[in-house]
C-alpha cells in the first residue's frame, strides 16, 4: 500500500522553510518554552498508586482525522517534539504495557531506562522472545491463564483471566515479578487500549494531534471497547513550531 498522505490536496510548502521543533506551553498561563528538563518535569510529576494497582496511562499519536498510522505505523506522523514528549514519557513510566500486533509493527528493542519492564500483552503467545526485547530481560508477558506456555522458560510471564488477558488482575499481580511499579503506560495499539478502557483502567491519556489528514483506514486511539462515556480534565497542553499539539488529560474521579 502507497503512502496514503501522497494523495492528499495539500498547501505547498517551502523546502527551505525552517521549522521550530522547540516545545512550548500554552495551557495552563504563563506560556513558555520548555526544554528537556521542562518536559521531565511536566511528565515526570508524581502519579498516585491506587490500593489494587498502578497508576495506567495511554500515550499514542493521531492524525486531524484520527488516524493512529501510517502504512501501519505509528512513526510516519510524528516530528521531533513528538519523539521529544514520547521519551519524556518514557523516563517517568516504570513500566510499558503494549500489544504483540504493535511490538511486531514497531520493532520494540530494550528500552533505554535502567531498570524499565516492557510487558507484551499477548492471548497467542505468537511473540517473538528472541528479539533484543526479551534478550535484554525488560521484556516479559502478560496472558491469560490459559494460554500456551513459552518455550523459553526464563521469561517472566503474568497470567489474569481465561480466554484473553483480564488486564486489571494482571496490572495488580506485576508486584509479583517486579518492585511494586507506580506509573505504567500504555502505548497501544488501539484495542489494548479498548480493554483498558473497559476494565476501567486509564488514569491519564497523553495524546499528540499531528497537524496531517491522512485518509485511509487507520485506527483510532481506542477501537474495540463497549460503549462509556468517561470523563477526563485536561491537564496541560504543549505546541511545537510544526503546528503539533501535545496533550495531557487526567480522569475525573
Amino acid at each position: 500500500m502507497g503512502n496514503p498522505l501522497s494523495t492528499i490536496r495539500s498547501i505547498p510548502v517551502d523546502p527551505n522553510a525552517c521549522h521550530d521543533s522547540a516545545v512550548r506551553r500554552i495551557f495552563p498561563a504563563p506560556e513558555h518554552d520548555l526544554g528537556v528538563d521542562g518536559l521531565d518535569e511536566l511528565y515526570g510529576a508524581p502519579r498516585l498508586r491506587t490500593a489494587k494497582r498502578p497508576w495506567v496511562g495511554v500515550c499514542m499519536i493521531a492524525s486531524l482525522d484520527g488516524s493512529t498510522a501510517v502504512d501501519g505505523r505509528s512513526t510516519g506522523l510524528g516530528n521531533d517534539g513528538d519523539r521529544a514528549v514520547f521519551a519524556a514519557l518514557r523516563r517517568a513510566a516504570d513500566v510499558v504495557v503494549v500489544g504483540a500486533a504493535t511490538v511486531r509493527a514497531e520493532g520494540y528493542g530494550a528500552p533505554r531506562k535502567p531498570g524499565q519492564r516492557i510487558g507484551v500483552v499477548t492471548a497467542s503467545g505468537d511473540v517473538d522472545l528472541s528479539g533484543e526485547l526479551f534478550a535484554s530481560g525488560a521484556g516479559f508477558l502478560i496472558m491469560p491463564e490459559d494460554g500456551p506456555t513459552p518455550l523459553t522458560r526464563s521469561i517472566d510471564v503474568v497470567r489474569a483471566g481465561r480466554g484473553r488477558a483480564d488486564l486489571a488482575a494482571g496490572l495488580a499481580r506485576l508486584d509479583d515479578i517486579m518492585d511494586p511499579p507506580t506509573f505504567v503506560q500504555s502505548e497501544g495499539g488501539p484495542r489494548l487500549n479498548a480493554a483498558l478502557v473497559d476494565a476501567g483502567c486509564v488514569d491519564e491519556i497523553d495524546l499528540t494531534v499531528a497537524p496531517l489528514v491522512t485518509g485511509g483506514p487507520g485506527s483510532r486511539i481506542v477501537e474495540g471497547a463497549e460503549d462509556a462515556l468517561v470523563a477526563f480534565a485536561l491537564a496541560h497542553t504543549l505546541v511545537d513550531g510544526d503546528g503539533y499539539l501535545f496533550t495531557r488529560w487526567v480522569r475525573r474521579d
